[in-house]
């Protein structure tokens, strides 16, 4: 990796017993970090391997369809779009059956990533377990998992309510 990453989070004293949030926003900065570190050594940057993998999984997919898929806002997919079609991984056409809608496919440079997305997706994996057994890992994915669904239902349910 290219970079050092950051130093752990300190827990603000104010946090106090509400911890949980802290560790989770501590991992989600240091999984980041590391990431973002092993994506720019593929000359990526964060966000772009998910459309990658999303395309090398099904191309030819619509802006919509990829943005639906990778749960990211509309600017960023877009401006994460340009950016990859600037660096010659993809192309964007308008759909025959509907000149509005815009079709993403992948060019060989493009598929040509497959195995180093997959060896870095491997890496960050490794390092991310590599002091867990594999029932500790289970756990934290199930555990993960009704973390972010309780979060996303609280979302859900504000942006009704607002």
């Amino acid at each position: 990796m290219s970079s050092a990453s950051p130093a752990p989070a300190q827990q603000p004293p104010m946090v106090g017993e509400d911890r949980l949030s802290f560790a989770i926003f501590s991992l989600a900065r240091a999984h980041r970090a590391y990431a973002a570190g092993l994506l720019r050594d593929l000359g990526l940057h964060p966000g772009q391997e998910l459309l990658l993998m999303q395309l090398l999984d099904r191309d030819g997919q619509s802006q919509s369809e990829l943005l639906n898929s990778v749960g990211l806002d509309h600017s960023t997919v877009s401006k994460s779009l340009r950016r990859m079609q600037e660096a010659g991984l993809l192309t964007r056409e308008p759909a025959e059956h509907d000149r509005r809608v815009q079709l993403v496919r992948l060019t060989e440079q493009g598929r040509a990533m497959r195995e180093p997305l997959r060896n870095m997706w491997a890496t960050l994996e490794e390092t991310s377990t590599k002091d867990l057994d594999a029932q500790e890992v289970e756990t934290l994915v199930r555990l993960a998992r009704k973390v972010e669904n309780s979060m996303t239902e609280r979302s859900r349910a504000q942006n009704s309510e607002g």
